[in-house]
């Protein structure tokens, strides 16, 4: 099971078993020996994981942090654990404190559910007072799910980590003072917009007036953001659908002795050649014809009017571009959905092969 899997179905059996876990212990036992497992540390090994870690704090001795992440004998990462039910706001003073008394570079609160990951990027060996990085387990994203990857045993890198972590921090942030004025848009916010689109004077009555239409048209604005995105989902799908039908009528079609065969991403890629120059010519105009070692595109049906070629069949995926003097210039293949980044010089193909076809 690779981690994604793994991590996955950590928060899918967090929920299902929630109702049994009603202790701090329970909570560990459940939840968090089994996330500190998938980062690929041995919870039964003293050289990788120490429970109870002493983080003695000056004159009070015998304090103990709940787990400690041991690299080259070292502890790297901080671990306090609290009970799934409650709230984590009031214990970062907590990890605070054992954080500065330690090499730990790293410290984590975690309650099984929601993760906060901190480090001392504001002032050295001190820890941050908020968290760089947090997400909850049972509702993970992809982006999400690449950051914690980073603190696996095997990828661990410190300076990578910390690298982001920058960026981490502040997008977070970033990202909750958006939804907190989109929701309940500030003065300050409502202003910015009102005075760019009102001319008169900014009376309170005016003020209150654009804080109920800045919320309502942001609202707008998102649901047509993502009305536009399913739309484009659907079409996408109904288009893979067509090109995987035409491609099965295309291999039936085929003498069982022939070794050519049409496949897929061929004709995608013919599809999208043909969206691109439906505004410049007639799409009836755009043939395609396949080889053993390549798949042409064609103006006319026309052998000396090549549009392009293509050869996707290897591990590589290449497209050769022809310049005025009919020349290839082949070029490397990203993903078929790279071909529109080439649109211009398609559209100028057409050109030449227009203005050669009309000098003949």
């Amino acid at each position: 099971m690779d981690f994604k899997d793994l991590i996955k179905q950590l928060g899918d059996r967090a929920v299902k078993i929630k109702d049994s876990v009603n202790t701090e212990e329970a909570t560990k036992n459940a939840y968090i020996m089994p996330f500190i497992q998938s980062l690929g540390y041995d919870v039964f090994n003293p050289a990788e994981v120490i429970p109870e870690f002493v983080a003695d704090l000056g004159i009070k001795q015998g304090e103990k942090v709940d787990y400690a992440i041991l690299r080259n004998g070292h502890p790297t990462i901080l671990i306090e654990c609290k009970w799934h039910g409650a709230a984590l706001d009031v214990y970062n003073s907590q990890l605070f404190r054992y954080f500065h008394t330690t090499k730990a570079k790293f410290g984590l609160l975690t309650n099984g559910f929601e993760y906060r990951f901190y480090t001392d990027l504001v002032e050295a060996n001190k820890m941050d007072d908020k968290p760089f990085f947090t997400f909850n387990i049972t509702d993970l994203r992809e982006t999400q799910i690449d950051e914690i990857k980073k603190f696996h045993k095997t990828y661990y890198n410190h300076d990578t980590i910390v690298s982001t972590a920058s960026d981490l921090k502040y997008t977070n942030e970033l990202k909750n003072l958006i939804h907190a004025e989109l929701n309940n848009p500030s003065e300050n916010f409502v202003r910015h917009f009102a005075k760019q689109i009102y001319a008169g004077t900014m009376t309170s009555k005016v003020v209150d007036q654009f804080t109920n239409l800045t919320k309502k048209s942001t609202t707008q604005y998102i649901n047509d953001l993502i009305t536009d995105r399913l739309k484009s989902a659907l079409t996408k799908e109904a288009e893979a659908q067509q090109i995987e039908k035409e491609a099965a009528k295309m291999l039936v079609a085929i003498p069982e002795e022939s070794k050519v065969i049409t496949t897929a991403e061929e004709l995608e890629a013919f599809y999208i050649i043909k969206a691109i120059l439906r505004k410049k010519i007639d799409v009836e105009r755009i043939i395609y014809r396949d080889a053993q070692s390549y798949f042409s595109v064609l103006l006319d049906d026309n052998n000396r009017k090549p549009i392009c070629r293509f050869q996707l069949t290897g591990t590589k995926k290449y497209i050769t571009l022809f310049d005025e003097d009919r020349k290839g210039i082949r070029k490397e293949l990203i993903s078929i959905d790279s071909i529109y980044d080439l649109s211009d010089q398609l559209i100028k193909t057409i050109d030449i092969i227009e203005k050669s076809g009309a000098q003949e």
